[in-house]
């Protein structure tokens, strides 16, 4: 049995909806966040190693050549040939609004890329943003606003260096929701001095606000990062793979039929990656989740 049987995965919601494939394909537009620039911190998220988030982050080529590259990747793949263009790396809205619509636009003058999928934070969505994306989905694009929120618990935010708090989140998603965007949380299990019912909580707190879509990933440690260190010098321990399993199917039974997840786990290269190993295998995880599921 496959996991889209169990759950409404994005894949199959698109499916479903246009009557073919899409895939979301990774760009990196070289931003960068305002709790890496000084703004509200500076070191980013203790967790953060933008490698880790993108095979194109150690050199990003252009939009143009990014989409390219990715359309030959996924037709391979998985035979796609409809894409969003997925703004993914770092804070994604964090600059000026003329120069987002050129980069928006860059992106979806590829006649295949139906629509945008825009990670951001949501201390970073202004007004001026919402509705420049609002436009594009009123022009029949597929839009997505991907909020990471992680934790709806402000200590662990501090914690992590998020630099936001959930109240901010909170009111993303209401003026999001004023312009009827499509909204996608992002929740991390197994965040530093969080358990299985901090996870539980914040998804209750996350579906009080009513997302369409929600991703969930564990944490993983990447090299070059705070929690690295803090791996290393033995004050953090990362979850088992049953642990995480067995959190995220109860995570996803709390949540409405109509729930559009994007993902329920998540990779790091196997050269960056320090723990846990059983991030680097994505389908095993998987295939526990829908069988627990099932």
């Amino acid at each position: 049995m496959h996991l889209d049987q169990v759950v409404l995965t994005f894949g199959r919601a698109m499916r479903e909806k246009y009557g073919y494939k899409v895939h979301k394909l990774a760009i990196d537009a070289q931003f960068t966040c305002p709790n890496r620039d000084g703004t509200r911190g500076i070191g980013g998220c203790t967790f953060c190693n933008n490698v880790s988030f993108s095979p194109n982050a150690r050199k990003p080529p252009n939009v143009d050549e990014q989409i390219e590259a990715g359309r030959k990747v996924i037709l391979k793949r998985t035979g796609a040939k409809h894409y969003l263009a997925y703004f993914q790396a770092y804070t994604n809205t964090y600059a000026d609004i003329n120069y987002l619509k050129a980069l928006y636009d860059q992106a979806l003058s590829h006649p295949d890329v139906i629509g945008l999928s825009i990670g951001t934070r949501p201390d970073c969505v202004p007004d001026g943003v919402l509705k420049l994306l609002a436009q594009y989905q009123q022009q029949g694009y597929e839009i997505w606003l991907e909020l990471g929120l992680q934790s709806s618990f402000d200590a662990t935010l501090k914690e992590v260096n998020r630099g936001h708090g959930f109240a901010e989140y909170q009111d993303a998603v209401k003026r999001a929701h004023q312009y009827d965007l499509q909204v996608c949380t992002h929740l991390i299990v197994g965040l530093p001095g969080e358990t299985a019912e901090h996870s539980q909580i914040s998804m209750l707190r996350v579906l009080e606000s009513q997302p369409a879509g929600i991703k969930i990933h564990p944490l993983h440690i990447v090299k070059g990062t705070q929690l690295a260190r803090q791996l290393k010098q033995g004050n953090y321990q990362p979850l088992s793979m049953d642990e995480y399993v067995d959190t995220v199917v109860n995570m996803v039974k709390m949540a409405p039929e109509t729930m559009i997840f994007h993902r329920l786990t998540g990779t790091a290269s196997e050269d960056i990656l320090l723990a846990p190993h059983w991030c680097s295998k994505k389908w095993l995880v998987l295939n526990q989740i829908t069988k627990k599921l099932k």
